[in-house]
């Protein structure tokens, strides 16, 4: 036989078209969404830019962050359960804490630099009220509680507000894998009864010295985080999701187009006239409202095993390697993404305003992101 018609038997194809395939595809598949995710983050990242009305959370309830999120508790069940060595109790809190310290530490880097840059802006341009955007005028004014704040992530930047969310789940996470190691039954039907608890009672973590609250409350967003942590399960909800994938799909479908109806024509819940408890009948992000988590299911749902179906055109495998290698990278690649939005954002502000800026500002933005993750990778190769 050729070269070309022999295939080792981890290069095969695998015969599932769903989330659920074996670990080097599923892998695969995490990493790509993952990598699209960031990129839309970027680009959400810069109001105003053109590329931002085509970005997905145009056209739905829900947006890049929950699925990010929910991508983050499915690859938990691959960091927490490794088939070459055996993690026990304590090397699992060793190995989940340690990763929760290195998010901790890239925030309050990234956090220090998002200031560097809006201060450096502010003297080159003479201009003393970019100082007050994204929240940080606290920090110009009153440097001494806004450095406990940061550190103790009570003070949050606007668009840097994402990483104080995901310290919060990763910190919880061992728990969240014992639990489901000693019951995993009730892993998911207790994260609900804490969401459905905290939409009821309205309850977020505040914020100092700025008196406020989350924008991102790890309390309600931890349901996200504990629903990819469950589907990623072979057992359970997880083998009940891939062997009723086909119907599932369809409703997906359903649940997509009802969200694109919903979002083209505007049709969202008033507050005001809601009823109560509202926050169970708007789309409200801070508190992941019912509306946002089911759009994201459907979401998920419907676009499931659509990798593997698209890698077999070869135009697409080059799309799909470029994103998963944002994905495998994630970390490093959000922190320059945020960094990166940032100098979109100066940037429009000091140009003219044109498609031709908002371009030329996405594909540097990019561009750089993928030397980030390309130099991330040759770092761990060496």
């Amino acid at each position: 036989m050729s070269e070309q018609t022999v295939r080792r038997p981890d290069q095969a194809r695998p015969k599932s078209t769903v989330f659920f395939r074996p670990k080097k595809r599923l892998a695969n598949e995490i990493d790509f969404w993952r990598g699209f995710a960031l990129v839309s983050i970027f680009i959400n990242h810069i109001p105003g830019i053109v590329l931002e009305k085509i970005t997905h959370r145009n056209f739905g309830p829900s947006d890049s962050a929950e699925l990010f999120v929910f991508l983050a508790g499915f690859s938990l069940r691959f960091l927490s359960e490794s088939r070459s060595e055996n993690l026990t109790t304590p090397r699992l809190f060793m190995r989940l804490e340690a990763r929760t310290f290195t998010i901790y530490a890239a925030h309050i880097l990234t956090v220090v630099l998002a200031l560097a840059l809006l201060a450096s802006a502010a003297l080159w341009f003479e201009t003393p009220l970019i100082l007050q955007w994204h929240n940080a005028q606290t920090f110009f004014q009153d440097p001494v509680q806004s450095i406990i704040g940061i550190a103790g992530l009570s003070y949050q930047l606007g668009y840097f507000d994402v990483l104080p969310l995901y310290v919060v789940l990763m910190a919880i996470a061992p728990f969240i894998v014992l639990l489901h190691r000693f019951a995993p039954n009730i892993l998911l039907p207790v994260s609900i009864l804490i969401w459905v608890a905290t939409l009821y009672n309205e309850v977020n973590v505040p914020t100092w010295p700025i008196e406020g609250r989350w924008f991102f409350n790890p309390v309600a967003w931890q349901l996200c985080f504990v629903t990819g942590f469950v589907l990623a399960r072979p057992t359970g909800i997880g083998a009940w999701t891939r062997n009723n994938h086909y119907w599932l799909r369809w409703i997906g479908f359903l649940i997509v187009l009802a969200g694109l109806i919903i979002t083209w024509f505007a049709l969202w819940p008033d507050p005001f006239t809601a009823p109560q408890p509202y926050l169970f009948f708007v789309f409200e992000k801070t508190y992941l409202s019912p509306g946002r988590f089911i759009h994201l299911l459907g979401l998920v749902a419907f676009v499931s095993g659509a990798y593997v179906w698209l890698d077999k055109f070869n135009i697409f495998q080059y799309i799909g390697s470029f994103f998963a290698l944002l994905g495998r990278n994630s970390l490093n690649v959000f922190c320059a993404g945020s960094l990166l939005s940032q100098a979109g954002q100066i940037t429009r502000f000091a140009a003219p305003v044109s498609i031709t800026t908002d371009l030329l500002v996405v594909t540097l933005g990019v561009m750089i992101m993928t030397v980030v993750a390309w130099m991330n990778e040759w770092r761990k190769r060496l």
